[in-house]
């Protein structure tokens, strides 16, 4: 209900201003990046865009896409983000069932517990982790950009807290017609627990192809994901690694092909998020707290 308390008019009026200016601040400078991609040499190279591209062309779009090293590397970060993502929620929801139950159904549950907390204030660290990687086979495979993240234990507890808030009386009743823990799991709860689940791959699948550090130490440069790329091309300026003549280079502006490339990368996750959106807040506020 409108309130119609002066003070309660300010302060919403007040609220909506400040969240549109932070708003614009999130957004301008990813207007920008794209502006400058479509912008000529000249105006790129001479700082001159802002928000409007200065000289339109599509000539770093046509280069980048025309580059097999590039598309080989977002072949690679969707293949990963998709495994990942579907891999991740499985253990998630495996992990999460379990410890959902009460003590007294769930004898272990208790060292589980503790197992997934001391998992959150240590680790092993970066030498010891890449050393199990590197020993098991995985360097240079997919396995080694999945598999040493695959349990979010931050996700599990967000599942876990949701599946606690599911009445148990469904639960119950399931077990008296005779379905199994698994059977429950996905036919009772998974149903019931999409907008958590749909918060929490949105989680995995920015987590995901976002990731460049494991990249650059598990693959070898020409099996690298997009990420990755991006961050060498960036820092190095090497844009023979995607093919790209250095006379190109130089016609095309280093500027407007850094911003293609970048823009290119976040477009994905844009392009996912507002299909997921409307189940972030309801799936973050049911995860979060028990009542």
């Amino acid at each position: 209900m409108y309130s119609k308390d002066p003070l309660y008019r300010i302060f919403n009026g007040f609220n909506i201003v400040f969240l549109s200016i932070l708003s614009l601040v999130c957004v301008m400078p990813l207007v920008h990046v794209f502006a400058v991609s479509l912008s000529s040499n000249a105006a790129a190279t001479a700082n001159l865009v802002t928000f409007w591209p200065i000289g339109f062309n599509l000539d770093s779009y046509e280069r980048t896409f025309g580059s097999p090293s590039f598309l080989h590397a977002l072949q690679i970060s969707v293949y990963r983000t998709v495994l990942g993502t579907a891999l991740s929620m499985l253990l998630c929801l495996l992990a999460a069932y379990p410890m959902s139950k009460e003590g007294s159904f769930f004898k272990g549950r208790t060292v589980y517990a503790w197992y997934f907390v001391i998992t959150i204030l240590f680790n092993g660290g970066l030498i010891p982790t890449y050393i199990i990687v590197n020993e098991t086979g995985l360097r240079n495979t997919i396995w080694a950009l999945v598999l040493p993240g695959a349990v979010a234990v931050f996700n599990v507890v967000l599942m876990m807290n949701f599946f606690r808030g599911i009445p148990k009386e469904l639960d119950e009743a399931a077990q008296i017609d005779g379905a199994s823990h698994a059977r429950i799991l996905f036919t009772v709860y998974l149903p019931i627990s999409m907008p958590s689940i749909a918060t929490l791959s949105l989680f995995s699948i920015v987590s995901h192809w976002n990731s460049w550090f494991d990249g650059m130490i598990y693959m070898e440069a020409d099996i690298q994901p997009l990420a990755t790329m991006i961050q060498s091309l960036v820092k190095s300026l090497d844009y023979t690694r995607i093919g790209i003549d250095p006379t190109e280079v130089k016609r095309l502006s280093e500027r407007s092909l850094r911003a293609t490339q970048i823009f290119i990368g976040a477009l994905p996750v844009l392009v996912a998020y507002p299909f997921l959106q409307k189940y972030f807040v309801k799936g973050m506020t049911l995860g979060s707290v028990k009542e």
